[in-house]
């Protein structure tokens, strides 16, 4: 553990070499592949278009911007002012993949979902295709002298039912510093992920939404700082026998303080404290435990065209929060040797990638991660130990708007007993975005 805190210290130190680099111009262009439409039918001035500029950039400073998410509209529509902007915008997604070897149970590539039995022979190949990803997207960005700046944003994608059906994945409202609404987690850091093809991503990424109120501001220094309540997610190993599920009584509590030097180069450091419950049938009484959780992240440029992405992730209750562990029920497990009793296991997660531009309109990456669970002793040997995943990929932006990429994927899942298997994936995507 102890050397894992002074590697990330040592690649964040790595990081700050360079602040400019392939990733900041690449985002530079799609940022300028925008089309403007006036409601007035006025021509804009320079401090107009400025404004509009401003404008614009804002919708790529999101202190929870992934890579997987969409770019600036393409059309946008300013009042005549230019102090507000309107822009409606999605991006057509397809993936498709082969799995070699025992394959995962799903979709997205996810160590926890490897195939463990033996004599599912049946299931050593795949080859799966998706639409999933596809998504629409509403914003508004303005400013007003009384509220100063404000945003509305909406966003959905077609991952529901049978991964096609609509599905609501944002939907919030900023004004000025204070953010209400169905956001990302403030206990999260989604631009430290290394880019990736396959929509589970690396298996210790934290990556829940959920309904919050938060206070984030930037000081002109470069640093960062958020605190918010959000409403909780649970998942508790209730057996309905001597143990079952409680109501949520008390929200999470999330912050994080960061410090930036660049619009691609930061480091984070972010906590969570909340309450699990559960209910003791054998004694009929309701017990909470105290879950906390710490996430350690950071990415930036050590030279022009080099980007690291590093994360590291500890706690105990917050398994539910992303990453392999969110398949199963780990929050609460149950105690073995004291039925009726159930208790926070600890996990650990970390992540290292790595992307090279070629271009800034061509790049490769290659990531690697491990997610582990301390279970106490008594622990069923097929329950899930450690998962490994690896990938290496390659991306061309044949526009700012058209990206097209492929990539392999490697896991391995180990249970308690210590019985692992791996699985391997080739997989390619290509996009539109508009």
């Amino acid at each position: 553990m102890k050397r894992i805190f002074l590697f990330m210290a040592a690649a964040a130190a790595a990081m700050a070499v360079s602040a400019q680099s392939h990733v900041d111009r690449q985002r530079a262009a799609a940022a300028a592949d925008v089309v403007y439409y006036e409601l007035g039918g006025n021509k804009y001035t320079p401090e107009q278009v400025d404004s509009i500029n401003r404008i614009v950039a804002e919708y790529y400073f999101d202190q929870f911007r992934g890579f997987q998410d969409p770019e600036a509209p393409y059309f946008m529509f300013m009042s005549k002012d230019s102090q507000l902007a309107m822009g409606i915008g999605g991006l057509v997604r397809m993936r498709g993949w082969y799995d070699v070897g025992y394959m995962t149970k799903s979709n997205g590539f996810s160590p926890y979902l490897i195939t463990m039995d033996p004599a599912q022979r049946t299931s050593r190949d795949r080859l799966g295709v998706s639409p999933s990803g596809t998504g629409l997207f509403f914003r508004v960005i303005g400013r007003n002298k009384m509220l100063g700046h404000y945003q509305l944003y909406i966003e959905g994608n077609f991952n529901g039912y049978d991964h096609v059906g609509f599905q609501l994945k944002k939907a919030y409202a900023t004004i000025g510093d204070v953010t209400v609404g169905y956001a990302s987690s403030t206990f999260g850091d989604p631009a430290a992920q290394p880019p990736v093809i396959d929509a589970q991503g690396a298996n210790n990424k934290i990556s829940n939404t959920t309904v919050l109120l938060r206070y984030m501001h930037t000081f002109r220094s470069g640093w960062t700082a958020a605190v918010s309540v959000e409403n909780p997610t649970t998942a508790v190993a209730t057996d309905g026998v001597s143990t079952e599920a409680a109501s949520t009584v008390c929200p999470d509590g999330a912050a994080f303080v960061q410090y930036a030097w660049g619009p691609t180069s930061h480091v984070r450091l972010s906590g969570i404290v909340r309450s699990v419950g559960y209910r003791d049938l054998i004694s009929e009484r309701t017990h909470r435990r105290a879950g906390w959780g710490v996430l350690l992240s950071a990415t930036g440029h050590p030279a022009d065209p080099l980007t690291v992405y590093a994360t590291l992730n500890y706690g105990r209750g917050t398994s539910s929060m992303g990453g392999d562990l969110i398949c199963g029920a780990y929050d609460l497990l149950p105690d073995v040797a004291d039925p009726g009793h159930m208790y926070a296991p600890a996990s650990l997660g970390w992540n290292l990638g790595l992307q090279y531009n070629f271009r800034p309109d061509i790049f490769a990456s290659a990531s690697f991660s491990q997610t582990r669970l301390y279970a106490r002793e008594g622990t069923a040997g097929s329950e899930y130990k450690y998962g490994l995943w690896a990938c290496a990929n390659l991306f061309w932006n044949l526009t700012p708007r058209i990206q097209a990429g492929v990539e392999f994927d490697w896991g391995l899942r180990c249970n308690v007993d210590g019985y692992a298997r791996s699985a391997r994936r080739v997989g390619a995507m290509c996009q539109f975005t508009f």
